[in-house]
C-alpha cells in the first residue's frame, strides 16, 4: 500500500470518527435537554441554563463571556464568542429552553425522556425548541474545535419563558442589550422544512415576519336582578350578540413584502381554485374575493389578514340571579406593522350598539416585518440546498409569536432560519401528544447551523 493511500485512508477514518464524536455529543445534550422538564411551575429551566453554560465553557468560551441570568423563577443564558478583529456588528443566535406541559398518561412514551424508535426522536421539546438549541450549540462547539475565526462577535441567547410570558426576550432586547446588541438575529425557533409522506421536499421556510399577539376583553355590565323576573338587557345575551358580530366580521386583506414573496412562491406549485386565487390576489391586492378564497383554505388561514377569535368566557354569579357581568377574551393575531389600537377601534365599530366595552387585555405590541436581507437569504438557501438540492425557499410570516418580536421592536431585524425538517402532516405535533423529530433532521440541523454561521460570520482561519 502506498504512503499516500495510507494517509488518505487515515484521514477518512479520522473524519468519520470526528463525525461520530459530534453526533454522540449532540445526542447527549439533546437527551439532557429533553429529559429536563422545563415547564412553567417546575422551576427546572435554571438547571438547564447552567448545563448549556457549562457546554460553552468546555468548548473554550471565556468565563466573562458567559452569563446565566435568573428572572421570574426561570433563567436565560447568554454566551459571546468574540472575534479577534471584528469587522462587522455582532450576530445574535437565539432559541428557548422552556416547553409546554405534557402528561405521561397522554403520551405513548414518557414525554420527559428522549426515546429513539422507528427513525424518530420522541419527547416534549424534541422539536419545539430543543432541537434548535442543540443545533446552535453543537455547531458552535464544532467550529471552535475546527479553529474557525469569526470576523464578528457571535452572541448566543437561550431564554426560559418563550412559551409563557416572553419576558426573557424583552429583557434581552432592553436591559441586557449591552450583551445582546447585534446587526441582526437568527432564530432557531422558526423556519424549517416540510417533507411529504413520499419523501419529497415541499419547501423550507425563512421567517421574516410574524403577527402581533393581542387579546381584548369584551365586557357587558348591568344591575342584574332576580332570575324569575327576566329583562331584555341581559348581560350574557348582550355579549352573545357582540360575539356573533365578531364571528361575521372580516378584516381587510393586505400584502407585505414577506407575504407577497410567500404567495409568489406558493402559486408556482398550486393548481386549481386556490392557485388561481393566489395569482389573482398577487395581480390585484384589492381583489378581496380572491383573498377570501385563500383564507378559507386550512393551510393558509391567517396569511391574508388580521384575525380575531373568542377564546374564553365568564359571566354571572348565581343560578337564580340575572348576570351583572359577562366577559369574553378575544385573541387577535395582527398583521405586522398594524397598531394594536387600530384593531381595538375596528372591533369597537364591529360590535357597536351591543352594549359591550372593548378593552386591551394583553399584547406583545406591534412589531415590523424584517426586510429580506440578501446575505441571510443567500446563506439560508445555500445551507438548505447543500442537503436538499433545489428545495424551494419560501419567506414566511408566522401567525404565532416568538422571541423575535422584542428585538424587532428594538430595531434588530430577526430571521427564523432553522434547518430541521418534518414529515407533514404526521409530524405536526408541537405542543401536542408524542411530539417527535426525525433522527436525521437533528444531525442535519447541526450541519445547517454550522454552514449558516460560517457564511455569515466569516471563514478565515478555518482548518
Amino acid at each position: 500500500m502506498t504512503r499516500a493511500l495510507t494517509l488518505g485512508i487515515g484521514l477518512l477514518l479520522s473524519l468519520a470518527a470526528s463525525a461520530q464524536d459530534w453526533r454522540e455529543h449532540a445526542r447527549t445534550m439533546y437527551a439532557k435537554a429533553v429529559g429536563t422538564p422545563t415547564v412553567v411551575g417546575r422551576d427546572r429551566v435554571p438547571e438547564l441554563a447552567e448545563y448549556f453554560a457549562a457546554q460553552f465553557r468546555a468548548a473554550g468560551f471565556g468565563e466573562s463571556d458567559i452569563h446565566v441570568l435568573p428572572y421570574d423563577k426561570t433563567a436565560a443564558v447568554i454566551a459571546r464568542w468574540p472575534a479577534d478583529h471584528p469587522s462587522k456588528k455582532p450576530i445574535l443566535l437565539f432559541g428557548h429552553l422552556d416547553v409546554v406541559e405534557a402528561r405521561r398518561e397522554d403520551w405513548s412514551t414518557d414525554p420527559f425522556e428522549l426515546v429513539e424508535k422507528d427513525g424518530y426522536f420522541y419527547g416534549r421539546g424534541s422539536l419545539d425548541d430543543k432541537a434548535g438549541v442543540i443545533g446552535v450549540t453543537e455547531a458552535l462547539i464544532r467550529l471552535k474545535a475546527e479553529g474557525f475565526k469569526p470576523d464578528r462577535d457571535i452572541v448566543v441567547l437561550f431564554t426560559g419563558d418563550e412559551e409563557t410570558d416572553g419576558h426573557g426576550a424583552m429583557l434581552a432586547a432592553t436591559e441586557w442589550r449591552k450583551w445582546t446588541d447585534a446587526e441582526f438575529g437568527l432564530n432557531a425557533d422558526a423556519g424549517g422544512g416540510t417533507v411529504n409522506a413520499q419523501g419529497r421536499v415541499i419547501a423550507f421556510s425563512l421567517q421574516s415576519a410574524e403577527k402581533t399577539y393581542a387579546s381584548f376583553s369584551f365586557t357587558t355590565r348591568n344591575r342584574g336582578g332576580h332570575s324569575s323576573k327576566p329583562r331584555p338587557d341581559n348581560a350574557i345575551y348582550q355579549l352573545s350578540t357582540a360575539l356573533k358580530r365578531l364571528e361575521a366580521h372580516r378584516f381587510e386583506p393586505e400584502l407585505n413584502e414577506t407575504t407577497r414573496a410567500y404567495f409568489s412562491a406558493r402559486q408556482k406549485s398550486e393548481s386549481g381554485p386556490l392557485g388561481d386565487a393566489m395569482r389573482r390576489w398577487l395581480a390585484n391586492p384589492n381583489d378581496t374575493a380572491a383573498a377570501d378564497i385563500i383564507e378559507a383554505d386550512p393551510t393558509e388561514v391567517g396569511q391574508t389578514r388580521t384575525t380575531c377569535v373568542a377564546t374564553r368566557l365568564e359571566g354571572g354569579h348565581a343560578d337564580n340571579a340575572l348576570p351583572q357581568m359577562a366577559r369574553a377574551v378575544v385573541n387577535c393575531r395582527i398583521m405586522p406593522g398594524v397598531e394594536v389600537e387600530t384593531i381595538r377601534t375596528e372591533l369597537v365599530r364591529a360590535v357597536a350598539d351591543s352594549g359591550v366595552d372593548v378593552a386591551l387585555w394583553q399584547s406583545t405590541g406591534a412589531a415590523p416585518a424584517s426586510p429580506l436581507r440578501p446575505d441571510v437569504v443567500e446563506a439560508y438557501t445555500a445551507a438548505v440546498h447543500k442537503r436538499f438540492p433545489g428545495a424551494p425557499i419560501i419567506p414566511e410570516m408566522s401567525t404565532g409569536a416568538s422571541d423575535s418580536v422584542p428585538f424587532r421592536h428594538a430595531g434588530i431585524p430577526c430571521y427564523g432560519v432553522e434547518g430541521t425538517w418534518i414529515v407533514v402532516p404526521d409530524d405536526l405535533r408541537m405542543h401536542g401528544r408524542d411530539e417527535r423529530l426525525p433522527v436525521k433532521a437533528l444531525y442535519d440541523n447541526v450541519d445547517h447551523w454550522r454552514d449558516m454561521i460560517t457564511a455569515l460570520a466569516g471563514s478565515q482561519g478555518r482548518n
